[in-house]
Parts: structure tokens; sequence; C-alpha cells
């Protein structure tokens, strides 16, 4: 499979003069298309920054991240606020939904604000509705429905601009286990159905056993890559479980 995304010495410091921090140290690495690829590490390991850096949401120090051949370290704002618009979703912890709105006036925010037509918004917001299984509770507000609805409607929202790659930061932060674990197939629905390129960051080795592969960061740096070959979850989650012991 062809790298959509390639990660090439990405440096990133914070502070000025005698209190400059290196939160990321020469991090290289691609990702395939259609790859399902967590980022693990402890508080503070760099996880965070260097997934926003990935997203355009931070600006690295030095190096460079590459999407389909394209140098996004390059662009200037707005390019990437474009780049950002057309290609990627996002889920957070906190879904970031709005409370006034329902679960499909959520949904269709990205649309709305791209002023695609009423009649196609109404169509990619039931099939995506669907596809998740939250339609039964579309006409329903936030505050009515449970943390792992709220996921999956954040889920939909950022799927329904077609977008070709999903950034997640600690998506299952907020969950029980069982919302965690529930979470976590609809990610692989959104892997094989969609073909979406996934980038999740997490702390939770449960999530991050359901990965095609896992980079563990320490100190800004790769220390470890663990890939799936052919283990199923329970391999791959005692794997991460003894790598995060070592």
């Amino acid at each position: 499979m062809e790298n959509m995304i390639q990660v090439i010495d990405i440096e990133k410091y914070y502070g000025y003069g005698g209190n400059l921090t290196k939160a990321i140290d020469r991090v290289s690495f691609n990702v395939r298309q259609g790859e399902f690829v967590s980022i693990m590490g402890k508080s503070g390991s760099g996880k965070t920054s260097l997934l926003n850096i990935i997203a355009t949401i931070d600006v690295a120090t030095a190096g460079h991240v590459i999407f389909e051949e394209k140098d996004i370290t390059k662009f200037s704002d707005d390019e990437k606020a474009d780049f950002r618009k057309n290609n990627i979703g996002f889920i957070f912890q906190d879904y970031n939904l709005i409370d006034t709105l329902t679960v499909k006036e959520n949904i269709c925010i990205p649309l709305i604000m791209n002023r695609i037509d009423r009649k196609i918004i109404n169509k990619k917001a039931d099939s995506v509705l669907q596809q998740l299984d939250i339609y039964d509770i579309k006409d329903k507000y936030p505050y009515q429905i449970s943390g792992g609805q709220q996921q999956r409607c954040a889920c939909a929202r950022a799927l329904i601009n077609d977008s070709k790659y999903l950034f997640a930061d600690e998506p299952t932060g907020a969950l029980d286990a069982q919302s965690s674990v529930n979470l976590m197939e609809v990610f692989k629905i959104i892997n094989d159905k969609f073909k979406t390129t996934i980038l999740m960051v997490s702390h939770d080795a449960i999530s991050a056993s359901f990965s095609d592969r896992v980079l563990f960061l320490e100190n800004g740096k790769i220390v470890y890559e663990l890939l799936r070959g052919t283990k199923d979850n329970e391999q791959m989650l005692k794997e991460i479980l003894i790598i995060q012991k070592v």
C-alpha cells in the first residue's frame, strides 16, 4: 500500500532561551493508505504534540510532514485550514458537541459551513447515521444520550465530509471499558468500510489493541513499534501490556 503520510525528522521545542523543553526528538515514520495506527506513551511523552503537528494544528520546530507528496509544513495558515477542512476529521476526548443542536444537526455542521446543498446534507447525514447505528437518536440532544453515543456522533461528524484521514486524541478517555470497546469497533468499521486512514493517540492498551500498528513514544522519541501481522486483539493487548512494563 502507498504511504499517505510521511513524518520526517520532526522536532518540537517549547519555551524560550534557557527554558527550552524538547517535546519531540527527530521522530520519523510513515502511515500507509487505510492503515490504523496508534501512538502510545506516558503523559508528557509528546504524543499529543506529535498528533497536532501532523494534523496541522501545531507547527514543528524542524522536520517535515508530507501528505500524498505535499509538504504541509510549507503551507500557509490559509492553506493548512483548507487542507484540514477538505481532508481531516477530528475526534477528541470531550466530543465538542453543541448541546442546543440535535445529534443530526451536530453531524451536519461541517457541510453547513461549506454551504453544501440541503438535500445533499440530509442524504449524507442519514447515510452516516445509519452506518454508525445512531439513526434512531438523530433527533435527540447530546445531553439526552450516553457518552458512547456522543462519541459515535462525533465520529459521524468527522466522516460526513468524506475525510480521508481521521485523527483521534484519547477518544476513549472519558468512556468506561465496554463503551471504549464499542467505540473501537466503530473505528474498525470506519477503517474497513470507509477505507479511512486513522491515527490515534491513546494511553489505553485495550483501545490500541484494535490498531494495525502501535508506536510507543518516550521522551519525544519512538522507542518501539508493534505490528499486528496475524495477531488477534487479545494477542495485541498482551504484547502492548508487556511493552508498557519494560
